[in-house]
């Protein structure tokens, strides 16, 4: 009989020291502390009051240009019959400007040129950036 009450004697402390414990911890929400953020650094915010803008971070980024002569849409069948010295047919005349656009936006129109044996772009319009913000829309 007393195996018994050992028994029960370390189950009863450990029950209560499990309650102890309970009662100790902090009810969700109770135990918190206050975000805080810093305010947005000065030369932010100086930069934009003087009417100057800091391009310095996103020089660095890299952007994809492409040069489109034209577009043509031709079903999947046509497009394997197509070999050597096949002829497709694109969406704008001969002589008209190519598209320049990066990231898939379209920036300026130009023309082709042959500088040095190899072939360049000669911008003939640059869109406004007003006119590519309404473009994006």
């Amino acid at each position: 009989m007393s195996e018994q009450t050992d028994t029960m004697d370390v189950n009863d402390g450990a029950q209560e020291q499990g309650t102890a414990d309970q009662e100790g911890a902090a009810a969700p929400g109770e135990n918190y502390e206050r975000a805080s953020f810093d305010e947005l650094g000065e030369s932010a915010g100086s930069a934009g009051a003087q009417g100057e803008t800091s391009l310095d971070v996103i020089l660095d980024i890299p952007v994809t240009l492409s040069m489109e002569i034209g577009r043509s849409r031709i079903s999947i069948e046509n497009l394997l019959q197509l070999a050597k010295g096949s002829v497709v047919e694109l969406d704008r005349m001969a002589g008209e400007p190519l598209d320049v656009l990066v990231n898939g936006t379209l920036v300026a129109r130009g023309e082709v040129v042959v500088v040095n044996d190899k072939f360049g772009v000669r911008l003939s319009d640059v869109i406004s950036p007003a006119e590519r913000v309404k473009s994006l829309k």
